[in-house]
C-alpha cells in the first residue's frame, strides 16, 4: 500500500512538472489603428535553448485550429513562431466567401498588407522578453494569401534573414516597388498544376528576384495544385488539394532553406 501511495505521488508530482512543458500557444495581441490583433505565440517551452523566431501567416481563413495546430508541428523543438493575425476584431472566416471577402481589402491595398505584416515581425522581435527567440535569427513563412504577405514583408527591404513562401500568389504591386535586402533569401515553393499561379505570374516574380539580384529559388512540385500543405484541403478534385507527400518534401526544402540563411 505505501509503495502504491509513494508511486501516486511520484506521478501526481511529475505532472505537475510537466504541466507547464512542451508545445504551447500563448495569445498575443497588438491594437493598431483601433483595431486589435489576436495572434499566437507557439514554441516548446520545454526547450530552454534560444532558437530562430519566424513569423507565420496562414492561409486566408486566418488563425484558427488547424493554423494553431499547423504551427504547432512546424515549431517544434526548432523555432518559435508569431500565428499572424492580419484582420484583426473578430474576423475568422468560416467559409471560402467569408475568407474571400477579409483578405479582399488586403490584396486590393498591397501597402495595408505591408503594413500590418511589418508589424507583425516588429511583435515577433519584441517577443524575445517572453520566449527563447535568438534576435539574430528571424525569418517569416507564408502559405497561400500568407504566403503574398511574407513577400510582400521582404518587398518592404525588412531586415529578415528569410521568406518562405508555400502554394502563394507571387505577384506584387508595381507602385509600391521592392526593396528587398541583398541579405535576404527568397524560397517560394509552389505546385506545377497550381492554377492560381499562372506562368506569367511566375516569369515576372523571377524577373524581379533576378533584377533585384535576390539570393532566391523557385520550385514547382509536379502533380501538385494550390494547398498542398493545408491537411483540411481534402477535395481530391479541384484546384486546391492537400498532398501528403509534397507537403514533406516542401516542409524539407524550408528547414534546408532557413538552416543556410541563419548561417550567414
Amino acid at each position: 500500500m505505501r509503495r502504491t501511495l509513494l508511486a501516486l505521488s511520484l506521478l501526481v508530482m511529475g505532472a505537475a512538472g510537466s504541466a507547464h512543458a512542451g508545445m504551447v500557444a500563448k495569445p498575443v495581441q497588438w491594437t493598431e489603428g483601433g483595431v486589435t490583433y489576436k495572434s499566437f505565440l507557439v514554441y516548446d517551452d520545454a526547450v530552454k535553448t534560444k532558437r530562430p523566431g519566424l513569423v507565420m501567416v496562414p492561409n486566408w481563413y486566418g488563425i484558427n485550429d488547424m493554423a494553431v495546430a499547423k504551427a504547432k508541428e512546424i515549431a517544434g523543438k526548432d523555432y518559435v513562431i508569431l500565428l499572424t493575425d492580419m484582420y484583426g476584431g473578430d474576423t475568422r472566416p468560416k467559409s471560402a466567401d467569408e475568407a474571400g471577402a477579409a483578405v479582399k481589402p488586403l490584396y486590393g491595398d498591397r501597402k495595408l498588407m505591408r503594413t500590418r505584416v511589418t508589424r507583425a515581425f516588429d511583435e515577433l522581435k519584441a517577443q524575445e522578453k517572453n520566449a527563447p527567440i535568438d534576435p539574430a535569427h528571424l525569418a517569416a513563412i507564408g502559405f497561400c494569401f500568407g504566403g503574398s504577405a511574407v513577400l510582400d514583408l521582404a518587398r518592404t527591404g525588412a531586415d529578415v534573414a528569410a521568406v518562405v513562401t508555400f502554394h502563394g500568389l507571387l505577384s506584387d504591386d508595381s507602385k509600391l516597388g521592392s526593396k528587398i535586402q541583398p541579405n535576404t533569401h527568397v524560397l517560394a515553393l509552389n505546385g506545377a498544376d497550381d492554377a492560381n499561379v499562372p506562368p506569367e505570374q511566375r516569369t515576372a516574380f523571377e524577373a524581379e528576384m533576378r533584377a533585384d539580384k535576390i539570393d532566391w529559388a523557385s520550385v514547382d512540385y509536379g502533380n501538385a495544385v494550390h494547398c498542398f500543405t493545408e491537411k483540411e484541403a481534402t477535395d481530391t478534385t479541384g484546384n486546391c488539394r492537400y498532398d501528403a507527400k509534397v507537403a514533406t518534401r516542401a516542409y524539407a526544402a524550408m528547414k534546408a532553406w532557413l538552416a543556410e540563411a541563419f548561417k550567414k
